[in-house]
């Protein structure tokens, strides 16, 4: 691909309109609790990555659908205020956004979503372009239109663009995705998930041997940080010590934050370091980009040292044979 550069990230993939529901406590089974508050968020995997992206100072495009509903409406709205480029995001009509309910549990901000997303959203293979990668220097994934997401990289890969992907389920096609990645950072589950082996960190060698192109593999693990294996080292970097009151879209944030630090050329300690401080900042407040930090705030965290005890004293040693 030649011309001049158009976009620092292109992202394809979810994108979700949360009913964000604060309740006192987790109800039992079969009882009633009068919630505190509820209101629509913005959320979605690649949709609030971008979003990071853009506040942090990138030039962003989203490919998408929406559903031609009010919630729709209020994504699209929520991604034009931050002036990402959706040249390339269809409006679905007679179909509704992807939406859910989450549950939020004022004590803790975990959190149990509900959600939905109609079929007719679906991005297919045969709808993409390779032009819509024009000047790219990242593409960032989700592995739900697993198919389309796969051809995507698959062309970014042939065009010498990075990709980065985050997933945290099994989908049929997984393979290929994986095959043009080269930075995974997938939920805590999935390495043994996909691999079938319990240990996570030989799940993460697993991994980067069925797909040796991959530079990077890893896993984001909730308060104990996250873990990859680059090369053949493994880095830790424990999660930041915030009062956390919602954890929807921490990981979605990580990854916006991730590629930031890639596309700046900062060293991969430093770059999951300011990851790890945007999520924590994030949980602080309502929403999947209720609490969205600038670089500022974010290094400020990373220099008060708060974090919380590391699972690990010392992390395993890799073989010369293994992870690439």
């Amino acid at each position: 691909m030649s011309g001049a550069m158009a976009f620092d990230v292109v992202g394809l993939g979810l994108n979700a309109t949360d009913v964000a529901i604060e309740v006192p406590h987790y109800p039992a089974f079969n009882t009633k609790v009068e919630f505190t508050a509820a209101r629509w968020e913005a959320g979605g995997q690649v949709a609030t990555a971008l979003t990071v992206c853009q506040r942090l100072g990138l030039k962003t495009k989203y490919i998408g659908r929406v559903g031609a509903d009010a919630m729709g409406e209020f994504q699209l709205e929520s991604l034009r205020r931050e002036g990402i480029d959706l040249e390339e995001v269809q409006v679905v009509p007679d179909c509704p956004n992807q939406s859910a309910y989450i549950m939020i549990e004022e004590k803790t901000g975990e959190r149990t979503i509900l959600w939905r997303r109609d079929p007719r959203l679906t991005i297919r293979p045969e709808e993409l372009r390779p032009e819509m990668l024009q000047g790219a220097r990242l593409l960032h994934v989700d592995g739900h239109d697993t198919a389309a997401a796969a051809r995507l990289a698959g062309w970014a890969r042939q065009a010498g663009i990075a990709v980065s992907v985050d997933v945290d389920n099994i989908y049929p096609g997984l393979p290929a995705l994986l095959e043009a990645t080269d930075y995974l950072v997938s939920a805590a589950h999935f390495p043994a998930a996909y691999t079938g082996e319990a240990d996570l960190f030989r799940a993460l060698v697993e991994i980067r041997q069925r797909h040796p192109a991959m530079r990077l593999a890893g896993a984001t693990l909730g308060q104990d940080g996250v873990v990859v294996l680059e090369g053949n080292r493994f880095l830790y970097r424990p999660a930041y010590a915030v009062r956390c009151r919602d954890t929807t879209g921490a990981g979605d944030v990580f990854h916006g934050a991730f590629a930031y630090g890639l596309l700046a050329g900062w060293a991969m300690e430093r770059v999951l370091e300011f990851a790890n401080a945007i999520a924590a900042l994030n949980s602080q407040a309502i929403g999947a980009r209720g609490g969205i930090a600038t670089r500022a705030e974010a290094e400020a965290l990373m220099a008060s040292g708060r974090t919380h005890p590391p699972p690990w004293q010392v992390l395993p040693a890799v073989a010369a044979d293994e992870g690439g």
